[in-house]
């Protein structure tokens, strides 16, 4: 009898936690973005609520390997296409494929309705430590405070990779502090950036379960 009686609070409790996730469960938040221009041509497709697939194949093989951090580390499924005028360098195809990331990313959270909204990072990659902190509040703005050492990680321009958070600030709307603490190797320093990036967005994009159905701010609106 005893065992029976917990069987059947188990089965209750199975039942409330299968209702409430019912409660909060929504289509998954995805959203496709293409942007062509006389430089560029980017196509970019987000989920959400994915299990960190990454297709990306921007003709830049380090940014590459970065998108590749932020969908695994972040559990966003990714797929990235771009065409540019590399015979020039990559400075336009970097900053395209940001801004038309930042734009899927805004497109896929639509209001940010039951989103916790803030989240925080502290990543290490052998001797570098990056923090990232992040606010999905509408108001873009960047504060970056990476030193990267070197001008060059093989054939990526390492002034790009402030242009690439530029560019998905702005267009995502998001507020983003990037504050590295150490850090002697260049590719070390940048994906731990791009890491803690992608950890703290799957800690921003998370549905708080409190208020699932509300935006998450004081005024209403984000």
């Amino acid at each position: 009898m005893q065992i029976s009686d917990t069987s059947d609070k188990d089965s209750n409790l199975r039942q409330i936690i299968t209702t409430q996730d019912k409660q909060i469960n929504f289509t998954p938040r995805m959203a496709s973005v293409s942007r062509k221009t006389g430089e560029t041509d980017v196509q970019v497709t987000v989920n959400f609520d994915g299990t960190g697939v990454c297709n990306a194949a921007t003709g830049i093989p380090f940014l590459d390997h970065m998108l590749h951090q932020i969908a695994s580390h972040g559990l966003i499924d990714l797929d990235i296409r771009a065409q540019g005028d590399w015979e020039i360098d990559d400075h336009h195809t970097n900053e395209d494929v940001g801004i038309t990331l930042g734009q899927a990313m805004a497109k896929a959270l639509a209001d940010r309705k039951g989103i916790v909204r803030f989240g925080n990072f502290l990543a290490p990659l052998d001797e570098a430590l990056v923090q990232v902190a992040l606010d999905f509040s509408g108001r873009p703005h960047l504060s970056y405070g990476l030193n990267i050492p070197t001008q060059r990680v093989g054939n990526y321009d390492t002034q790009l990779v402030r242009e690439f958070f530029v560019a998905l600030v702005n267009h995502s709307q998001m507020t983003l502090h990037i504050r590295q603490l150490d850090g002697i190797n260049s590719h070390h320093i940048i994906e731990a950036t791009f890491k803690a990036f992608a950890r703290a967005a799957r800690m921003a994009v998370a549905i708080d379960p409190r208020r699932a159905a509300t935006i998450p701010s004081s005024k209403g609106v984000l």
